[in-house]
């Protein structure tokens, strides 16, 4: 179904349950395909269950809405290929941290951050 990625990628790590939405793995495709390397998934889809979606206040985020993933870097020159490809694909939210990446398309303002 699609190139580089599986729906299994995205399952849950908490409770298994996979709720990605297929438009962001097609989108996730084509950015992998732009980058020119391989890059692994270290968070996917989160069901609202999740230790972590549970406390946001305004209910689950991107993840649990399953248009989001984490993806694990090696290296600032991967960072840079990676956040100017999502860039320029249409990548709505960014979030630029020393060991991944979070891409997402979100439907409100996109935004790009760091992690402290």
């Amino acid at each position: 179904m699609f190139k580089y990625f599986t729906l299994e990628e995205f399952d849950c790590r908490e409770t298994g349950e996979n709720g990605i939405k297929e438009e962001f793995v097609a989108a996730l495709d084509a950015l992998r395909e732009k980058c020119g390397f391989s890059f692994r998934i270290t968070s996917g889809f989160r069901s609202p269950r999740h230790s972590r979606e549970v406390k946001k206040p305004n209910g689950p985020g991107q993840h649990g809405k399953g248009c989001a993933a984490d993806i694990a870097i090696n290296s600032g020159r991967e960072r840079y290929i990676i956040v100017s490809n999502a860039l320029e694909l249409g990548f709505s939210g960014i979030g630029i941290a020393k060991t991944f990446v979070h891409v997402d398309i979100r439907q409100t303002t996109p935004v790009i951050w760091t992690y402290k």
